[in-house]
């Protein structure tokens, strides 16, 4: 087995063998409100001309792994996104819209349906340009939008101060499932993202590759 590979076909590993019940009321602390607008926009990666380029930290069950993750925008409702080592070799290549994806490549050790599932739904809600609005509340700090998601909720933490999305919460009716952080100075471009999952001990960071 390659060496590039051995850290990704661990993480499978650990996806397939562990879970664990968490996350608390994503409800606790939030005042409803009227709706302002029936459907909000994300500007991140939503640039065809760009490309999204971030060095990328995995936390799995105690385990630490990098490498690179790009991604850019190739038509209205689709992504590509290519995962690879430090070293440059493609680990996975897949093509994500809102309904489905494309498996263009993946490397065998990565080919398991659990690890591709996870991924697709955790860089889909990350790619998401728009979403439709059926709830608003806010906190001291947000104004919070509610988007169904399926059988779950996507809540959009937009701050009070600056009007940036700062979170999107992933949950149940009862528990917090996902969230994705951003960090940014314009609204337009995200800095630093950490998706973290509370059902599983996974935990991804990107940081901007600015030595593009």
């Amino acid at each position: 087995m390659p060496k590039s590979t051995r850290p990704f076909l661990r993480i499978s590993l650990l996806l397939a063998v562990f879970a664990v019940s968490c996350g608390s009321n994503p409800m606790k602390d939030m005042t409803r409100t009227t709706v302002e607008n029936p459907v909000y926009n994300t500007a991140y990666f939503s640039s065809p001309e760009s490309d999204y380029v971030y060095k990328t930290n995995i936390s799995v069950y105690g385990n630490e792994f990098s490498g690179i993750f790009i991604a850019k925008k190739i038509n209205d409702t689709t992504h590509r996104v290519v995962f690879t080592t430090e070293f440059g070799n493609k680990l996975l290549d897949f093509e994500i819209s809102e309904t489905g994806f494309k498996v263009n490549s993946i490397v065998e050790e990565l080919d398991k349906k659990m690890l591709i599932n996870t991924l697709v739904a955790d860089f889909r809600l990350l790619l998401r340009g728009k979403f439709a609005i059926q709830g608003q509340y806010e906190n001291p700090v947000s104004k919070i939008l509610q988007s169904k998601d399926g059988n779950r909720f996507n809540y959009l933490y937009i701050s009070k101060s600056d009007g940036k999305l700062a979170k999107i919460l992933n949950t149940s009716k009862r528990k917090e499932k996902i969230s994705i952080t951003f960090n940014s100075e314009n609204n337009i471009f995200a800095e630093r993202i950490i998706i973290q999952h509370y059902n599983i001990k996974l935990r991804i960071e990107l940081n901007y590759f600015k030595n593009q």
